[in-house]
């Protein structure tokens, strides 16, 4: 604001400069008028170099003073800068824009009749700038707050976040190992004491062969019927261990379908075709990482609303097609998205073909083994 108010006092000094001047051409230039005129700009040079509040204040009178003095001694021109630093100095006690303009118009009685209509109009001019200059630094002072509070919020969300993947990294790692941990240990109970008592009855079998053939029998029956509950404890073991159906193959499609549709604002669909059961479980990951990236790029650039997943097992290939409705482009431009679902295909030997003329495709063919 201070910067504002040099440039109106700069401008109207001008304005007086150049009207004496003009008033006077073929006279002579007065020293004394120069005069004032640097020690009006030294004065007000001051006031925007001042730190402190009242000293500005009482610059600002000064000002006022000089100015009044050289309107009435020496050229009435003078005092159209009084409405200037009588805006400025009612700025800085902070008074109400009525009380401003007011005071403002306080001069208005030890003005020249002819400069009247001047005064006026430059007290309006000031004014208006003073309001707006006001209106706008308020604006960029919310502005700025706003900027600050948001930057914070995001620092203390990133902050969040991080320590929430942190924790969930903890997490995952704890659970592998009590995970481990619970399986060593039933692995140790159950199918190691099941050996153990197998070869204790087979070692005194051994020993018994010679002398009591019967007892040997009865010994190896034991051990049989020993390592067959060790051997049903594996496979109820492995059993557990081993994913559920629901997290394997179509299945995890039909999940991430329902999920997408449940969790945004579009309709999802998934269609399937074909012996899906000759697809192996790295191809599965292939199409389930392609089929990830295709939706993600559909719901952040192509504003779709309708998502559609297709997986077709034909003669020599697989084919995994998302298409959407969303907003095409007649040049693909291949972004690191699409290159990563190509390198992925290709680690496999298959191939990725996008196309945006009618909304978003994108297809992921894969080969496999009919036999």
């Amino acid at each position: 604001m201070e910067l504002w108010t040099m440039a109106n006092k700069a401008a109207m000094l001008g304005f007086i400069i150049v009207t004496s001047f003009l008033a006077h051409p073929t006279s002579e230039i007065d020293p004394w008028q120069i005069l004032v005129y640097l020690l009006y700009l030294a004065i007000n040079l001051t006031i925007l170099i001042m730190k402190k509040r009242n000293d500005q204040q009482w610059f600002v009178g000064l000002s006022i003073l000089f100015v009044i003095a050289s309107g009435l001694i020496l050229d009435p021109l003078f005092l159209l800068l009084l409405p200037i630093n009588i805006l400025e100095l009612a700025f800085l006690a902070g008074k109400q824009p009525v009380v401003v303009f007011l005071c403002m118009l306080l001069p208005f009685f030890i003005v020249p009749p002819e400069w009247v209509s001047l005064f006026l109009l430059t007290a309006l001019l000031s004014f208006f700038l003073y309001r707006c200059g006001s209106m706008l630094t308020d604006k960029l002072g919310r502005l700025e707050a706003e900027r600050e509070k948001q930057r914070e919020d995001l620092y203390r969300l990133t902050c969040t976040l991080n320590e929430n993947h942190e924790y969930f990294r903890q997490s995952a790692y704890t659970i592998q190992l009590e995970e481990r941990n619970r399986l060593s240990q039933q692995i140790h109970d159950d199918v190691g004491h099941a050996v153990a008592g197998a070869l204790i009855q087979m070692e005194a079998a051994r020993l018994l062969m010679a002398t009591d053939q019967d007892k040997a029998s009865e010994l190896l029956r034991n051990a049989i019927a020993i390592s067959k509950e060790g051997l049903e404890r594996i496979r109820v073991t492995l059993k557990d261990v081993k994913p559920r159906p629901e997290e394997l193959g179509i299945n995890r499609l039909r999940l991430f379908v329902d999920e997408l549709s449940a969790r945004e604002t579009v309709t999802a669909t998934l269609t399937f075709d074909g012996d899906i059961d000759v697809i192996t479980p790295i191809q599965w990951k292939i199409i389930q990482q392609n089929a990830t990236e295709a939706v993600t790029n559909a719901l952040k650039y192509a504003k779709a609303t309708v998502i559609s997943l297709e997986v077709r097992v034909l003669n020599t290939f697989i084919k995994a097609v998302v298409t959407d409705n969303g907003a095409g482009a007649e040049k693909v431009v291949k972004g690191l998205g699409i290159l990563g679902m190509e390198e992925r295909a290709a680690s496999a030997g298959g191939t990725v073909i996008v196309d945006g003329t009618r909304g978003f495709s994108v297809t992921t063919l894969l080969p496999y083994r009919n036999e």
